[in-house]
């Protein structure tokens, strides 16, 4: 059997290999860096391209300083998830314990800020993942669930 040549090797896979969760405390503004470096590690390991690396690690910097900046603090909980026909997924689950949410609508509209930012976060991470659901009640906190998978 040949050898095969470094362009006749298979482009890398990503593996079916059931990877542990990875949780993430957001207590200082260093974790927001920490948060966009895991996400990266993680988008580059379940094979994204670039666009789609790049889209994630907005997505997931968004929400987790939103959790920092309203919530107080919060956690970031990474996982890999694989679909029903089989294609692998990025799935970050960004939670708080602060205010939550009051008007969920006006939130995910573009413009629509409660502090001092553009008010692109939420409706932003949206659009920018193929999975979104947000979990929040005024008092309880707000949990948002965002997943990107390699085929849409």
């Amino acid at each position: 059997m040949p050898t095969p040549t470094a362009g006749s090797l298979p482009a890398p896979q990503p593996t079916r290999q059931a990877r542990r969760p990875e949780t993430i405390e957001l207590r200082t503004e260093e974790d927001l860096m920490t948060v966009r470096h895991a996400v990266r590690a993680a988008a580059v390991e379940v094979g994204f391209s670039i666009v789609d690396q790049t889209r994630v690690i907005t997505a997931a910097s968004e929400i987790a300083r939103n959790a920092y900046i309203h919530g107080g603090h919060g956690t970031l909980l990474i996982e890999f998830p694989y679909g029903d026909d089989g294609i692998a997924g990025l799935r970050l689950t960004i939670s708080d314990d602060g205010p939550g949410i009051a008007d969920i609508e006006a939130a995910l509209t573009d413009g629509y800020s409660s502090g001092i930012g553009l008010g692109h976060g939420l409706g932003g991470a949206r659009r920018l993942m193929n999975d979104f659901e947000l979990r929040t009640a005024p008092g309880e906190g707000t949990t948002v669930t965002i997943t990107r998978w390699t085929r849409p």
